[in-house]
């Protein structure tokens, strides 16, 4: 007589994490709340980050999605995280992000575009994007909070990096460690998309 098979263990399926959802209103609330913990009106988050205070309350309506650069600017003024402002509700266990639904940030003129591959659950010290940048696309980035670091490498194509005065010519395979607490560029220099792979590292918060 055949033994019965024995019943397998339930198990947990991993967490598909939605990203399509618009931003706009997660980040709209998670820029009114910092603003208000940090006592800031309107007037002098504008004056210190250099974004206007019209864009600012637009953002914090959720009537504008932010480019990712104008993130950054709110980000520094208010010293937190870039993570910081596109957080939702932290969760635990294994979670699937899905790159056809995924929620990309995009440069004012399209041709940069930037995925967080982790999910937006609570402000990290260190985070992991795809970025992705159209034939002779120029990307300009403010320097970041002291600390900071950038470490790139380059899945497909050819990009300049230009750190300070600095030039940096990578081909597909060679990385790039930086400290990112001054202004820098990414440039494609090729024909095609470039597509590249970013850790960014933030200084360790003390006290």
């Amino acid at each position: 007589m055949a033994r019965a098979a024995k019943p397998k263990k339930p198990t947990t399926a991993p967490e598909v994490v939605p990203e399509s959802a618009d931003l706009a209103p997660v980040v709209g609330k998670n820029l009114k709340r910092l603003r208000t913990e940090r006592g800031l009106s309107l007037e002098r988050l504008a004056q210190s980050s250099g974004v206007s205070r019209a864009m600012l309350g637009q953002v914090e309506l959720g009537q504008s999605a932010p480019t990712i650069n104008v993130l950054w600017k709110m980000a520094r003024a208010l010293d937190v995280p870039f993570s910081a402002l596109i957080t939702t509700s932290a969760t635990s266990g294994v979670k699937v992000l899905r790159s056809d639904a995924a929620k990309r940030l995009m440069s004012s003129d399209g041709s940069f575009q930037s995925r967080a591959l982790f999910p937006f659950d609570e402000p990290r010290r260190v985070e992991f994007y795809e970025l992705k940048l159209n034939a002779k696309g120029i990307e300009k980035a403010d320097a970041h909070a002291p600390g900071t670091t950038e470490n790139l490498v380059v899945a497909r194509g050819s990009v300049e990096i230009l750190v300070g005065t600095q030039k940096h010519q990578l081909h597909t395979g060679d990385a790039i460690l930086f400290e990112a607490d001054q202004p820098h560029e990414y440039r494609n220099a090729g024909v095609g998309e470039a597509v590249l792979y970013l850790v960014m590292t933030y200084a360790e918060q003390v006290g």
